[in-house]
């Protein structure tokens, strides 16, 4: 089985794994960071997504073998402790119901600020259209991307 070394979270890591291997399963069942979620197996719902190289990814559509020298950032990466801006605006804003969804809205809205540091309604409704939420708290994840855009809780 080939190795692979990638850049998770800002430290090298090294796995064996199949090149087709999905990298939502090298990161939960190899690596054991199991803050991004398996929602659809298809890249359609967003509870996988994570960020490589600053850029949104459905982890669950995207093969070890392609990630090469690229930097993965999980939900684990943003802050060790629950306090980068987009965390705590969400748990301000009362945004997790289920909870299910949240990792993956919090990443895709993460990769957004990186590029639109102030951003629209629409950049923020984009960026989150393709994300699956069954408790349907859009329009308070969109208060909390506006509030850790902000720098205000």
């Amino acid at each position: 089985m080939p190795e692979y070394t990638i850049n998770v979270n800002g430290q090298q890591k090294k796995v064996e794994a199949v090149p087709d291997m999905p990298l939502l399963w090298v990161l939960r069942d190899l690596l054991g960071l199991t803050g991004s979620k398996y929602g659809c197996g298809i890249g359609a719902c967003g509870a996988c997504s994570v960020l490589i190289d600053g850029e949104e990814m459905r982890s669950c559509r995207f093969p070890i073998s392609d990630v090469g020298a690229a930097k993965v950032t999980t939900i684990e990466g943003l802050s060790k402790d629950g306090s980068h801006p987009l965390q705590e605006a969400w748990i301000e804003h009362d945004v997790p119901q289920c909870g299910y969804c949240q990792t993956g809205n919090i990443m895709a809205a993460a990769g957004m600020l990186r590029s639109k540091p102030n951003p629209t309604d629409a950049d923020i409704d984009e960026a989150l259209g393709s994300h699956v939420c069954r408790c349907g708290t859009y329009t308070r994840m969109r208060e909390a991307i506006k509030a850790a855009a902000r720098g205000v809780k």
